[in-house]
């Protein structure tokens, strides 16, 4: 298959806009869950310059107020709003077409993204039953790690509350892509705009999986390249949090990449064709219930899931290599959901 990841939404000064054609474009309310932490307040500032969110609306236990201020300066149409602690969180939901969650404490130099789950998944729980309770028709796109536990954990708390929709509820994985692209260029230098390259499985170490068989602009690699490449984007966020010596993990980039996705569905829900990303969702491509692989998205979320393609053997060898660690990490997330 080609074009699996189009670039949706790199330009975000004028996203939305000119892009294509529609009678009326509609423009959403945006609720930002976690929006004064280290990826929430630049995937805030990203959002606010987005021609096609009316409203921003900020959560967090607290300065969101001080962060929707800030924000409300800048000149784009989208008005913000900040609501701070429990009380305030039902009041920010209401009316949200898309709901971003990148809450939770981020990852500190050797930390795995499982040792994060038992502060992050309650945290997901929690924002996920609010959220299917007040905007339950919202597409909810969950950044907060780890994804592979935290995408089922919301899966479940809906399904509890009778308003799953398996079309609507996303674990970002954009991330793994973005670097994927980068870091493909850097190596081959092809245009890094136009470097396109799919990236299936999960959000964590091994199950992390480039399809480098499939870049486009079509590229060579050895098998030394190859493998060296796959370790990196594996390993990228680990390269960030070491890099920064204990001062936080890969904020700045997730949230291009978390607003790249959130600009990808506004695109979609108002109507723009061939807008694929990769995300992690409930899924039958595989065994494995959640799975991520290219999504058409469209104005009601996931329109089609375009699988894997063809894999070549190192490829379906680093499939089957994640399937264990993978599987694991769904189900801890379901048994934590249904205590």
């Amino acid at each position: 298959m080609a074009n699996f990841v189009r670039r949706a939404a790199c330009n975000f000064l004028n996203v939305g806009s000119r892009n294509f054609s529609v009678s009326a474009p509609r423009h959403a309310k945006v609720s930002v869950l976690g929006a004064a932490g280290g990826i929430g307040q630049p995937l805030s500032l990203l959002l606010k310059q987005s021609t096609l969110i009316s409203e921003l609306a900020l959560y967090d236990v607290a300065n969101t107020v001080g962060v929707a201020a800030d924000l409300s300066h800048i000149e784009s149409a989208a008005q913000v709003k900040g609501y701070v602690g429990d009380s305030q969180l039902e009041e920010c939901l209401q009316g949200s077409k898309i709901v971003i969650i990148p809450a939770g404490v981020p990852r500190k130099p050797g930390m795995t993204r499982d040792d994060l789950f038992n502060i992050n998944a309650g945290i997901a729980m929690s924002l996920s039953e609010a959220a299917s309770k007040v905007c339950p028709d919202a597409m909810m796109c969950i950044i907060s790690n780890p994804v592979n536990s935290t995408v089922p954990i919301a899966s479940e708390v809906y399904k509890k509350n009778g308003v799953f929709d398996p079309r609507k509820l996303f674990g970002v994985t954009t991330l793994d892509v973005v670097r994927a692209n980068t870091f493909i260029s850097e190596l081959k230098g092809t245009p890094v705009t136009q470097t396109q390259c799919p990236v299936i499985g999960g959000h964590a170490g091994v199950t992390i999986l480039p399809l480098l068989s499939q870049v486009e602009p079509s590229c060579n690699f050895t098998d030394e390249e190859r493998e060296a490449l796959t370790v990196r984007i594996q390993n990228a966020g680990t390269e960030v949090v070491d890099a920064k010596a204990g001062g936080g993990s890969a904020t700045l980039s997730m949230a291009y990449a978390g607003a790249r996705f959130a600009f990808a569905l506004l695109q979609a829900m108002n109507g723009a064709k061939n807008v694929v990303e990769c995300s992690f969702v409930e899924s039958d491509v595989t065994e494995l219930q959640f799975f991520s692989t290219p999504l058409l998205l469209g104005p009601n979320g996931i329109e089609e899931n375009l699988g894997m393609g063809t894999l070549i053997d190192y490829e379906q060898e680093g499939l089957e290599k994640m399937k264990p660690e993978l599987s694991g990490s769904i189900a801890k997330g379901i048994k934590f959901a249904n205590q």
